[in-house]
This record gives C-alpha cells, sequence and structure tokens, in this order.
C-alpha cells in the first residue's frame, strides 16, 4: 500500500480514488467526499480507503482500529467510508464494459467524467 503525494495531488496504488488540492491554501477534496479538507485530513482520506480496500486486514482488530481514526479524523464515521465507497465502487464496475459486449462499447469507459482542473495542469 503506497499513497503517492505531491503538493497538488495523492494518489495510491490500491485505488482509484485519489485527493487534489482544491483552490489556494490548505483546501484538498477526495473524490469520494463533498467537503473540502486540509492536507492532513486528505491523507487521512486516503489511508482510510487504502485499508478499506484491502480484503486481506479488514477484519484485524488492530486495523479496525486505524480505519475508525483515520475516520475521525476526516470527520465521518468508518461506516459511512464503507457505504460511500461500496458505492463508488459498484457504479464504476457498472460502467466498465464485458469483453462480449461489443466493440461499441469501450465507448462507455470514459464516462469517468473530466479530471479535476489540477489534474490537466500536471500535464
Amino acid at each position: 500500500m503506497t499513497i503517492h503525494a505531491t503538493d497538488r495531488i495523492m494518489t495510491s496504488d490500491r485505488s482509484p480514488e485519489y485527493a487534489y488540492r482544491a483552490g489556494g491554501g490548505d483546501r484538498w477534496r477526495l473524490t469520494w467526499l463533498p467537503q473540502s479538507l486540509s492536507r492532513a485530513q486528505a491523507l487521512a482520506g486516503m489511508r482510510l480507503d487504502e485499508l478499506l480496500s484491502d480484503p486481506d486486514v479488514v477484519h484485524d482488530a488492530v486495523t479496525v482500529d486505524r480505519i475508525a481514526e483515520h475516520a475521525a479524523t476526516v470527520g465521518i464515521r468508518y461506516e459511512q467510508a464503507v457505504i460511500v465507497l461500496w458505492r463508488r465502487m459498484e457504479n464504476r464496475s457498472r460502467r466498465r464494459p464485458r469483453a462480449h459486449d461489443g466493440p461499441d462499447a469501450a465507448e462507455g469507459v470514459a464516462g469517468y467524467g473530466p479530471a479535476p482542473r489540477s489534474l490537466h495542469l500536471l500535464g
């Protein structure tokens, strides 16, 4: 599990969710939460997402405590994070074409919407 962070974006090698700097100052957004966060909160949200994305550790008591701590730092209950992230995963899986859907199905992959402005700046 690795989180790659710059002064503009945080990504994970385990999850498609990411955090990006939103405007000036210390304002960040997670792709899976609507509210603005500090950099520390965004990093906690990324860690929370990574832990919830690893089925091998979610039943470990120490990991569950870490999940709850990261959720508290973000300002949500961990149960809320589980639901939101599961819904996003479910929506992504519905948009992906299956191999037997034919050549026109690939058009649906682009349905993720435009990247945040900050990603366009990374070029």
